[in-house]
């Protein structure tokens, strides 16, 4: 977005530990705080408050650049006690998001995973991964890597509504090809689904088909949820623009979670729709890369 002020900072630690059974990962690093890709949705914009700004138009504006990053990795892989489990990089805010052009924090980290072949996973609505082919390449030579684009919806209504400082879905999807060509690992992640908007069929068989005509190498799904600070931002938006769905979201979104049978529907419809179009399912890949991690 433009107007964006970025500041550099240095961090004391890199690494965060994850111990939430239900997620695919144990470890995660992310080299920005804030976004310019100014998601509606964002579950990380609450990360903000804890700086003293707000979730909302401070996050889409104020980054915050870790120049850092790619010191404080390598002297954590460097401990004894470092098992080259897997790292899942982009979970706060996007690791290819516009400030990694000019720091290139991300592509320093590659290249310091890949001297210790320590595998990862890198998540991302940007089309600059592009450019990080070579390094890539050459961490999967030595550690599983996967590359997962968040694409929710190819709806272009849609999408510059909710995304409104993200590349194009469709340039996403060309970005995923390039990779794959090039011997990376890369898939889709439909992420979030949101209800009444993006959660039908049709607009799941869209995506899905898309993302195999695009030589995806695995899907998976996630369906909105709406963390404090996120549902702030985001409810508003949803009034405006939908406004007919806005007692079903006060009634899906009365916890931070939709509830479990509506999840399971939606979820249900993905897999059906993923097996369709014969796409390996996302949760498998990650889960088998975070058992070799551990075996490692």
């Amino acid at each position: 977005m433009a107007g964006a002020d970025v500041q550099e900072i240095h961090c004391k630690t890199l690494l965060n530990k994850i111990d939430v059974p239900r997620f695919p990962f144990r470890w995660t690093m992310n080299p920005y705080r804030g976004c310019r890709h100014a998601c509606t949705y964002c579950y990380a914009r609450p990360t903000h408050e804890f700086w003293g700004m707000d979730s909302g138009r401070d996050f889409d504006t104020r980054v915050f650049a870790k120049v850092n990053a790619p010191e404080v990795l390598r002297k954590e892989l460097k401990r004894p006690s470092w098992r080259r489990e897997a790292i899942a990089i982009g979970t706060a805010s996007d690791p290819y998001e516009p400030a990694e052009a000019e720091y290139e924090i991300t592509r320093k980290l590659l290249h310091v995973l890949r001297d210790f072949q320590n595998p990862a996973s890198i998540t991302t609505k940007g089309v600059l991964v592009r450019r990080d082919v070579d390094i890539l390449a050459e961490l999967s030579q030595v550690a599983d890597v996967h590359v997962n684009f968040s694409i929710g919806t190819i709806n272009e209504k849609v999408w510059k509504m909710m995304e409104p400082g993200t590349p194009n879905p469709i340039a996403r999807l060309e970005t995923m090809q390039y990779l794959v060509e090039n011997g990376i690992s890369a898939g889709v992640m439909m992420a979030p689904l949101l209800p009444g908007i993006t959660d039908d069929e049709a607009n799941i068989q869209a995506v899905v088909e898309a993302a195999h005509e695009h030589d995806a190498q695995y899907l998976g799904a996630n369906v909105l949820f709406l963390k404090p600070g996120s549902k702030e931002w985001f409810m508003p938006m949803l009034r405006e623009a939908y406004p007919h769905l806005t007692p079903g979201y006060n009634r899906l979104y009365h916890n931070t979670y939709a509830p479990k049978e509506y999840t399971k529907s939606v979820m249900d419809t993905v897999d059906r729709v993923r097996r369709q179009w014969d796409l390996p399912d996302r949760a498998r890949v990650q889960e088998n890369m975070a058992s070799k991690g551990q075996l490692q």
